[in-house]
């Protein structure tokens, strides 16, 4: 494959779009309900190319990005995210760089890295040391508030049609004080998937620790094991506490900003999950995956599936890739080029269109576009 030139381009601009998507149905998780999701999009233009990033959050988000962190992008050199990613960091300090922000981070840098992409000809898993190798996907959604049937729909839709073998259903409803239906809800997941798919659950954050354990141990009874945020996450000890008493592995991760926060939580996991819209872009997702595997740790990638896809190809211990029931309707709304989970994987690079493959899709978007 022949690398294009990449003399001396500057970033010329960065805009920003943002897109309201509604949900197809009513959602929920344990602690929350939605009905519509926002992605906030990054444009990084530098000469006749164009990396997209983008972050799930509030519409505000763009705000911090136009405000704050394009001044600072601007006119550097866009091969030089290690740069970029230092300078946004250090100017949010009296911001406050958590949440919002930290996305806002995230989309810039997501943007940059797609640039790069695009400027060298590659596609993003050979810029990061990677190839154009099938990366594993679980299917996610499983929302509390699905039907019997909706629920069954989704599961034999991944597992059968799709052939994917790991598929992940949310619990802990209504901040845990629906056990019984929990744990129904879980017992007809195993019977709509069969045994030899692997069945993991999220509470969200849902339970109380002893509850949690509880929990914990009739969910390895359905052949469980994945069990993600079984307490909040913030509660370190909990978390560390229901990973020693339960068979299904603790995970958790995805409200990760910094370094520190990935540090803190590696003693109480059994995987670390990162995500790329909220860590700080590639930048902040691959220092994460690093920092797992020097403590001999997997990490999984936390929705976003597109955007994930590159880097998990080129980093050693990366498990899987969250194959998100809204991100994946999203991504598909509003782009051209994505991935097929057939069989359980995808294969990012493997048509070696540069950067991460995607390329937004104007008429399909505009019905969404919010700001």
């Amino acid at each position: 494959m022949r690398i294009a030139s990449a003399d001396m381009t500057e970033v010329e601009r960065i805009d920003v779009r943002v897109y309201t998507v509604p949900t197809d149905a009513p959602e929920a998780d344990g602690t929350l309900t939605w009905d519509s999701t926002t992605l906030v999009l990054a444009e990084a233009v530098g000469g006749p190319h164009t990396g997209l990033g983008w972050t799930y959050g509030a519409p505000a988000t763009a705000a911090v990005i136009t405000g704050e962190l394009a001044p600072l992008v601007t006119g550097r050199d866009p091969h030089d995210t290690s740069g970029a990613h230092e300078a946004m960091n250090r100017a949010v300090r009296n911001t406050g760089r958590p949440g919002l922000v930290a996305g806002a981070i995230s989309a810039v840098d997501l943007a940059l890295w797609d640039l790069r992409g695009h400027l060298l000809g590659l596609p993003l898993a050979r810029l990061l040391g990677g190839a154009a190798r099938p990366v594993p996907v679980y299917g996610s959604g499983g929302f509390t508030t699905y039907s019997a049937d909706r629920q069954e729909r989704q599961l034999r839709g991944w597992a059968e049609d799709q052939g994917i073998p790991r598929v992940k259903i949310k619990i802990g409803e209504s901040w845990g004080t629906r056990e019984h239906r929990d744990l129904e809800r879980v017992r007809a997941a195993r019977a709509a998937v069969g045994d030899r798919v692997e069945l993991y659950t999220d509470a969200n954050g849902g339970y109380r620790r002893k509850q949690a354990v509880r929990i914990g141990n009739a969910l390895a009874g359905e052949g469980v094991t994945w069990f993600e945020e079984p307490v909040p996450s913030d509660d370190l000890t909990g978390l560390r506490a229901v990973r020693d008493a339960v068979p299904p592995d603790v995970t958790a991760g995805e409200y990760g900003h910094d370094l520190a926060y990935f540090a803190r939580m590696l003693p109480a996991v059994d995987c670390l999950q990162a995500d790329a819209t909220r860590c700080g872009g590639l930048t902040g997702w691959l220092r994460a995956a690093a920092l797992a595997e020097a403590h001999g740790l997997d990490v999984s990638a936390h929705c976003a599936p597109h955007l994930h896809a590159h880097a998990a190809a080129a980093v050693p211990n990366c498990r899987h890739v969250e194959w998100f029931h809204d991100h994946v309707r999203i991504e598909r709304l509003l782009f051209d080029g994505t991935l097929d989970p057939t069989g359980g994987t995808v294969t990012p690079g493997v048509d070696g269109a540069p950067g991460h493959g995607l390329r937004l899709a104007p008429a399909r978007a505009a019905e969404y576009r919010t700001g």
